[in-house]
């Protein structure tokens, strides 16, 4: 069989249209998948349907007994967001004074924080639509994030979610910019992993804006010009909206008390602490070691147990105070979020343990661990796999030509294996 251009181009088409397709979440709750990945390979078919039930059982119960509480809570978060964000600008206005400047960046960056992880993020999710809230709602709300909501919600909860860590179908696997799993054939490229990455988490809003627009989509002809200049002005718009809002209107205030230049150099600093956070938070719950990626075998036959196994399994959790728990946007417990994306964020703590519980009994691996060991992790992996495969099992098994190996591959070249 020859496979031409046009047939690759027709065929990612065909799987472009059909993740623009929502999940409806149901899946068959009997049955087997076809294909199960390593971890979950000795548990038989019956095991993962009673597993999915055992899951869907705790889904239920928070469902049940979600109320005023759970509402009062979220409306106290977005209160508090408000009153930093407005707290920092105020005390930037006054920049121009060191104690004024400091507490400024420490009031924008915790209320973009929360905003963006607590709430938005949680808010998108469709976490508090049970309210019928018109302003806390998944088809209101729009972030204090570049990227628009709608293009979001496209790129993560419709194919992220769906396909999680799925080589191939989860485009949020490197973000098209990095190799942060052995999967991914090596480019030359790559070797500029950690350089790209040290670069992304500070301007992380941004890289997201980006990424949204399926650039590589576009390139293939899976995704139209139309859609997509439709999406650019979308983002456009947003841009827009931002660098005034943050860059243009606080600073011309602060310039009243001759403060811009500080009023500015702040925002510019909360939005980046804003960035790094995000980035470090969202990187440790997809990338540290012990988190699985898969072929799209697995999705052949793919049960509700099938799928809640592949959103353990590639998700991680990090550990912290309820404090943390909160600035994180509760994606400390990447796992629960990623079985259960549409219960309430301020739920996953005590949700967590069932879970826990639920992966030692079926012997699944369960990945937590504190941010600086996930983080260093994560790290380690996107600096490991800037080079190629071949070059890190020449130099662990001491044979010689390793640095042979780099220099071939950048040349496009193969070496020759050596016994």
């Amino acid at each position: 069989m020859t496979i031409t251009n046009a047939s690759v181009i027709e065929r990612r088409t065909a799987i472009y249209d059909d993740t623009q397709k929502k999940r409806t979440g149901v899946l068959p709750t009997e049955g087997g998948a076809h294909t199960r990945p390593k971890a979950a390979a000795h548990l038989t078919d019956e095991q993962v349907n009673e597993l999915g039930r055992e899951l869907d059982a705790i889904r239920a119960s928070v469902l049940a007994e979600r109320g005023a509480d759970d509402a009062a809570y979220i409306r106290k978060v977005i209160k508090v967001a408000r009153t930093c964000d407005l707290a920092g600008r105020t005390a930037l206005i006054f920049g121009k004074h060191k104690p004024m400047f400091l507490l400024g960046i420490a009031g924008v960056s915790m209320g973009k924080v929360l905003e963006n992880m607590e709430i938005g993020h949680n808010v998108l999710h469709g976490q508090w639509d049970w309210m019928r809230d018109p302003d806390i709602h998944s088809t209101t709300w729009e972030w204090d994030f570049v990227a628009p909501a709608r293009g979001w919600q496209h790129t993560h909860n419709d194919l992220h979610h769906t396909y999680t860590n799925v080589m191939g179908k989860d485009r949020d696997v490197g973000y098209n910019i990095l190799r942060i799993s052995d999967e991914q054939p090596w480019q030359k490229r790559d070797i500029f992993n950690p350089i790209v990455n040290a670069f992304l988490a500070p301007t992380f809003e941004w890289g997201i804006a980006s990424y949204d627009l399926e650039w590589d989509q576009v390139q293939t002809g899976a995704k139209s010009r139309e859609q997509f200049d439709k999406d650019l002005e979308a983002l456009k718009a947003k841009a827009v909206r931002q660098v005034l809002k943050d860059y243009i209107a606080t600073p011309l205030v602060a310039t009243l008390t001759g403060s811009g230049k500080w009023s500015l150099a702040g925002m510019i600093g909360g939005n980046m602490v804003r960035n790094v956070w995000a980035h470090s938070v969202i990187f440790c719950g997809h990338f540290p070691d012990e988190v699985d990626v898969f072929t799209e075998d697995v999705l052949d036959g793919e049960t509700r147990g099938d799928w809640y196994i592949r959103q353990m399994l590639g998700s991680a959790n990090l550990s912290g105070s309820p404090l943390f728990h909160i600035l994180t946007g509760n994606l400390s417990h990447q796992i629960e979020h990623h079985l259960f994306p549409d219960l309430p964020s301020n739920r996953y703590i005590e949700v967590a343990p069932k879970v826990r519980e639920i992966c030692d009994r079926y012997n699944l691996h369960y990945t937590t661990g504190p941010l600086g060991t996930q983080l260093a992790q994560t790290w380690k992996k996107i600096a490991k796999l800037s080079l190629p495969d071949e070059f890190w099992e020449r130099h662990e098994s001491g044979k010689p030509g390793k640095w042979q190996v780099l220099r071939d591959a950048w040349k496009g070249r193969t070496t020759p294996k050596t016994a």
